[in-house]
């Protein structure tokens, strides 16, 4: 009883966690002179890959390699097709030129470095696949590239006249935003734990797979945070939050995430994820794409009906494979 009361309060939390997270993190935006984007790729994206990052730590260490695999391509899957969708289907989302030429391309070579080592036994002929530390270090630069990047925004920013997303925004002083950012954070964190502690009780009496558990149950709970922050954010159209956090996430999930898990452990890859990893690909290539389908650099609600539904078909698959 108490785990299915805990799975309830854990989404009154994670809601609310994401209103602080947003609204501490476009005061925080105005006062630095940084844009809304900026802070949706950083503060936002690594808010919310916290629980990712917890549990793929946790199950590295333990040894459930098809929890930590997973966990990060069910989540970037759900990332791109359920929670742009939802957001999408609130308020359509209107991408900015950087994120549609620079950030998402970015994204999409992360899960492509990520299928290049992940296959040695197609490449190499090896008897098995593994995500090596070295591999781990050499994600781990890519994030580095990453950071570099950001802080070349921040840099350019500084120099620019705010959009319109970060100065309309409510400013708050600088001690309560940040407060409000790590009570945030410390709602999303402690709500997803909660939610998936949960749901994998629910699941745990059904007999079905770590790599099937890792694809829906965890992935789904580890990215509520960002579900959540998303679709507040698009309600209070402040698109670049809603879409930054995303792809932002998306990019963490792989290089930091990933990288850090196989760092402290090397982990085994399953071939029987390698499809779900195509499907990674697919998804952000789905979502580069729309963004030259119809209106530019917009997706619209029908764009997010159409992700939500692949998704569901995607969910309906996994179930039948499972």
């Amino acid at each position: 009883m108490l785990t299915y009361f805990l799975f309830i309060i854990g989404f009154i939390t994670l809601i609310k966690g994401a209103d602080l997270l947003v609204d501490g993190s476009s005061s925080v935006a105005r006062r630095l002179g940084v844009s809304s984007m900026v802070i949706g790729l950083t503060i936002v994206a690594f808010g919310t890959s916290v629980p990712e990052l917890v549990v793929n730590i946790l199950a590295s260490m333990e040894g459930s390699n098809e929890i930590a695999i997973g966990n990060v391509l069910g989540s970037n899957i759900a990332n791109i097709l359920l929670i742009l969708g939802i957001s999408a289907i609130f308020c359509p989302l209107i991408v900015k030129k950087d994120t549609v030429w620079k950030e998402i391309p970015f994204a999409l070579l992360a899960v492509f470095v990520l299928a290049l080592m992940s296959n040695d036994a197609f490449f190499d002929g090896a008897s098995s696949s593994n995500l090596t530390k070295i591999d781990g270090l050499v994600l781990i630069s890519f994030f580095v590239v990453f950071l570099y990047y950001i802080f070349g925004l921040v840099k350019r920013d500084s120099q620019e006249t705010l959009p319109d997303s970060v100065a309309n925004d409510t400013e708050y002083s600088f001690t309560r935003s940040s407060a409000m950012i790590i009570f945030g954070i410390g709602g999303l964190v402690v709500g997803g734990k909660w939610i998936v502690d949960g749901a994998i009780s629910f699941a745990s009496g059904m007999g079905v797979s770590e790599a099937l558990i890792g694809l829906t149950i965890v992935a789904i709970g580890t990215s509520l945070p960002e579900l959540a922050t998303s679709v507040v954010a698009a309600r209070k159209k402040n698109v670049d939050i809603a879409v930054g956090n995303i792809v932002g996430s998306n990019i963490f999930n792989i290089f930091w995430i990933l990288g850090l898990s196989s760092i402290i452990r090397p982990i085994p890859f399953p071939s029987n994820l390698t499809l779900d990893l195509f499907v990674v690909i697919a998804a952000t290539l789905l979502l580069f794409i729309t963004l030259f389908v119809g209106e530019k650099h917009t997706i619209a609600r029908r764009d997010g009906i159409i992700f939500v539904l692949a998704y569901l078909t995607y969910i309906v698959y996994l179930i039948i494979r499972g």
